[in-house]
């Protein structure tokens, strides 16, 4: 796969990711994504019936699902995982543009070339299509192709709001917004109210925000410190959710 490196890992040898089987039969119906990705359009029977135009993938971390600048040749629905999202700037540096999480679509855009690169973070999974299979079966598929722009609609809010986190005046809301952002996205997904996993980097959330890694971590610390909530070795625990939500919409 043009867009991949040597950590990629076909799905044979792939390690369950969150409880995600990706061997077996009918392993579309078994997916526990399925209803909140763009799969959720079909039916059972239309989810057989295409089955074969999609290949379950697992990535290692730090292997590219997508790379900017490469020609566009597949799209992705994520089942597992975490993706970051980047973009190189002018001067070269990396900008982080955003993080896909399970349920999300990547690689469908307007242009012919890839705009972004598309990197795990942690062990991903992921169903991919080829450009031309995908897209042919959105012409065939009136409903899967509604559910599409209801996730276009979706990715364009992701997009606002990074906009909004970003015209923060200061660093405490900018952190406070984010890690609510990214509460309400994964308990969506998987219910999470009160602990959030963080499995991106100090270093990747400052990229996202704006931010030096000392001012997230400073403002982590600070948060912990007012009992807002707790560092965790895996993310942090939200104590007073609601005001860390009325301090990120300052």
């Amino acid at each position: 796969m043009p867009q991949g490196d040597t950590r990629l890992v076909l799905h044979d040898n792939c390690p369950v990711v969150q409880g995600v089987a990706l061997v077996g039969g009918h392993r579309c119906k078994n997916c526990h994504m399925r209803m909140q990705s763009v799969c959720s359009a079909l039916q059972l029977e239309e989810l057989f019936e295409n089955e074969h135009l999609s290949k379950p993938l697992c990535f290692a971390p730090k292997s590219a699902l997508l790379r900017e600048g490469v020609k566009r040749e597949s799209v992705y629905t994520i089942t597992a995982g975490v993706v970051r999202l980047s973009r190189t700037l002018p001067d070269g540096q990396r900008q982080i543009v955003g993080f896909a999480l399970a349920g999300d679509f990547l690689g469908l855009e307007l242009t012919e070339h890839v705009n972004f690169s598309a990197e795990a973070i942690t062990p991903v999974n992921a169903c991919q299509f080829r450009l031309k299979d995908f897209a042919e079966l959105l012409r065939a598929k009136p409903n899967l192709m509604r559910r599409f722009q209801e996730i276009t609609s979706i990715e364009l809010v992701h997009a606002q709001d990074q906009m909004v986190i970003m015209g923060r005046k200061n660093a405490a809301g900018k952190v406070a917004a984010f890690l609510i952002s990214l509460r309400d996205r994964l308990a969506k997904i998987e219910h999470v109210v009160v602990n959030v996993p963080l499995a991106m980097t100090r270093t990747d959330i400052g990229d996202y925000l704006g931010l030096t890694v000392e001012t997230v971590s400073r403002t982590m610390s600070k948060f912990a410190r007012e009992k807002m909530l707790v560092i965790t070795p895996d993310g942090v625990r939200l104590l007073e959710p609601n005001q860390l939500r009325i301090m990120g919409e300052q």
